[in-house]
Order: structure tokens, then sequence, then C-alpha cells
């Protein structure tokens, strides 16, 4: 490249947009330039993490050319290629760089740092699982390498990891210290709380919520972090703010019933859930796949309890309903997302990374998600042990709500 990713930014001007609405900051976007990013992916097949973000770089928000954000790849590294390959394919197409090495993506090769921003998706390809159940990608490893490249420029700028941290606490806590260490713009997380919701309304800020549960579907880990991230994202908007979670429990089969006999979780709130897209908690017992069916209590520090119910069986959405104090009706969404390609809820993730990138500033706080991640993790332990109340004193995180909002929450804009 012949201007640096410090002269492309500074030719900008756009530290203002940090304090613009997302709204506004979509409309300045019109009149940027795109910026230079690279990206290190597990593996890069259709409809994969990297298919469904990336490829809305190269090819536009629907992927189908048109509009897209304003960011421009300029190198690819693949940690694993299989048969189903795209990234060489389109490496011709578009002409980016199939780097070998992690350093080579970020860095071109070059003494001084080309790009202004990288995103790190350690998502899908073949990596195995612990005794635990917990799937062991590289994201930390990604991390470190992507660092130690812009390390050796002296120079540092945005990244983005997808989905959970790591599958265990202390990578996930060593990464955001390590972002922090050397002033990294820092994101990372789950497209759900950006996603669409149904209705489209946000809880009031300092809302004194009594109780919450969120419902989901799919892989207890993958699929699981969704879920808690959906109810994190609702949940830090709470009266006094987050103060970090205290203790988890996963339970199983009659564990669950038992809980409920406990009024430790309630069907009434359960049904508020499934309302908001014409679920249904009739025959609940029957329904459920015993094998895929885990709930995950949450005793948070300042004494709320939430319920992350994977109710594989009975839904295949996400959905979250809450009681708020001197509130007569339940609060309650659907977490609406587009299930088919292009899946365009990962936009409105990438908007965000894209805000990152353009303005030095996080949408919205990877304490969330270092947060969510310890939750997850916790879990699956939990579950691991047959039910066992897990405390989690490394979990005193504090973070302030995210203002960044979510797709459809200024106007319907849903896919035709």
């Amino acid at each position: 490249m012949n201007i640096s990713r410090r002269q492309a930014v500074q030719s900008l001007g756009l530290g203002g947009l940090s304090l613009l609405s997302p709204a506004a900051v979509l409309s300045a976007a019109s009149t940027r330039k795109k910026l230079p990013v690279a990206a290190v992916v597990t593996t890069y097949n259709r409809n994969s993490h990297a298919d469904v973000i990336v490829g809305k770089i190269l090819e536009g928000w629907r992927q189908q050319g048109g509009p897209g954000p304003d960011l421009e790849l300029v190198s690819l590294y693949t940690d694993q290629v299989h048969k189903r390959d795209l990234s060489r394919g389109l490496a011709e197409k578009y002409g980016f760089r199939i780097a070998q090495t992690i350093d080579e993506a970020v860095t071109l090769g070059q003494d001084e740092l080309p790009v202004a921003g990288v995103l790190s998706i350690g998502e899908h390809g073949d990596y195995p699982h612990n005794a635990v159940g917990q799937r062991l990608y590289p994201r930390r490893r990604f991390l470190d390498e992507i660092v130690a490249a812009m390390q050796r420029c002296g120079e540092f700028v945005p990244i983005f990891s997808d989905k959970h941290l790591s599958w265990n606490w202390r990578d996930a806590k060593h990464m955001v210290d390590l972002t922090k260490q050397h002033g990294i713009p820092f994101m990372a997380g789950s497209s759900l709380p950006v996603c669409w919701r149904y209705p489209a309304q946000e809880l009031p800020l300092g809302s004194e919520i009594e109780d919450a549960m969120v419902v989901g579907y799919g892989d207890l880990e993958a699929y699981g972090f969704h879920g808690i991230e959906a109810l994190q994202c609702v949940l830090e908007r709470r009266q006094g703010g987050e103060t970090g979670v205290a203790a988890v429990t996963a339970l199983t089969g009659d564990q669950i019933w038992q809980a409920e006999k406990e009024k430790k979780w309630d069907r009434r709130l359960l049904q508020s859930a499934l309302d908001t897209f014409d679920g249904s908690a009739e025959r609940l017992e029957e329904r459920l796949n015993p094998k895929k069916t885990v709930f995950y209590m949450i005793e948070y520090r300042d004494g709320l309890r939430a319920t992350m119910a994977m109710l594989n069986g009975v839904s295949h959405q996400y959905a979250l309903a809450c009681r708020v104090r001197e509130q007569a009706e339940t609060f309650a969404c659907w977490f609406r997302l587009e299930e088919s390609k292009p899946f365009g809820h990962f936009e409105h993730l990438l908007r965000g990374i894209e805000h990152m990138i353009h303005t030095q500033q996080a949408a919205y706080p990877v304490e969330r998600t270092l947060l969510t991640t310890g939750i997850l993790d916790k879990a699956m332990n939990s579950m691991h042990q047959q039910g066992k109340r897990l405390e989690t004193p490394e979990l005193g995180i504090h973070y302030p709500a995210s203002t960044w909002g979510f797709a459809n929450l200024h106007e319907e804009n849903f896919p035709a």
C-alpha cells in the first residue's frame, strides 16, 4: 500500500463521530473513505462466521454487491483450509493478500502498521473439545499474535474478537488485560445484542428488575453464549448498573423441575418470553429434549437471579422476559435473527466494528463479554459436575450499560 494506516485515519478527521448516536454515525459514514483491515479466521467456508462477517466487507451488507461498510479487506489469514474453502477464490476476485502467518496478515511484512483494524474470527473449523465439552478454539492465540505483530510495528489499532473471548476464564481475562495494557480499542461478543427486537423497545435505564429469564436453543456452549449475551445486554441497564455475578449453576433433568418447585424459576415468566414469538410452554416436560436441555441459573452480586433456559425441543428462537418493580406488565422481547443467507444480524454486529475502527472507540463495552464468557465457562463446568453450584469471586465485574442500541431501535428494517 502507498499510504500508512496512521495517515489514512488522520486524513479522515473522524474523531468526533464517537460522540454521535449510531444513526448519526451511519449518516456520516456516507462521506467516509474505506479503511484497510486484516482478518484472522479459523476457516472460511460458506455460512461460516468468516463468510457472514468478512463477506460483508467484500460484497456489501447483503453480500450481493451494493452498499457495505467503509472498510477494505487487504489481508486474510486462515488457520485451517478445507475442501469447501472460499478464501482463495475470493482473494483472486477481490485482490486481498492471503497471508501465511498472523504477523503477515497484520503487517503485510512491513515495519509500519498498514491496517486500521483487525477482525479475529475464531469460530468454525476442526478443533477438539475438552472433557467439559468446551470447543478449544484458538482465540487467545489469535489475539496474542495479533498484538505481538502490532507491538513489533510500535503501533496499535482496534481489534474485534468474535463470540465469547475464550472457552476459559483465564484466557479471557488475559485477552482483556492485554488490550488494556496497550490501549487497544477492543470489542467482542455475539450479534444478539444488536439484532432485531420485537417489540422494538429498550428497558429504561435504572429499572428495578425483580426476576429475569431468557430462552434459547441449540448447542449448549456455542448457542448458550448467545442467550447469555441477550440476557446481559438487558440486565446491565438495571438499577445500580452491573456489579457482577456471585454464582452459577447448570441444571439438567429432574434438577430443572425441582428448581421450579423451589421457585427458583417461574413458568409464567418463561411463557411471557415465549409469547413474543407465539411459542408455548404447554406440556413442557414432554416436549423438551432431555439430553439437550439445560437451565443456567445465574446469581448476581446485587441479589438479582436470572435463568437462561436452553429449550431444545420447544424453542428455536431467543427471547427474554423480566419483571420490573411497580410495572404491571412484564418487559419481554424476541431477539429476531435472519435465518438464511446473508444472515443480516451480522450486518449490525459489523456496523459496531466499523464504528470502532473509524473512531477508535468501542461501540459497546468488552466487559460485557468478559462477564458472559465467565458465566458460560462456569455453567459448562457446573454441568460437567452434575449441577454443582459454583461461586464466581472472579466475576465482580462493573461496567456501564451500552448506549449503542440495536437494529430496529429507530425504524423497522428487517429484510423483506
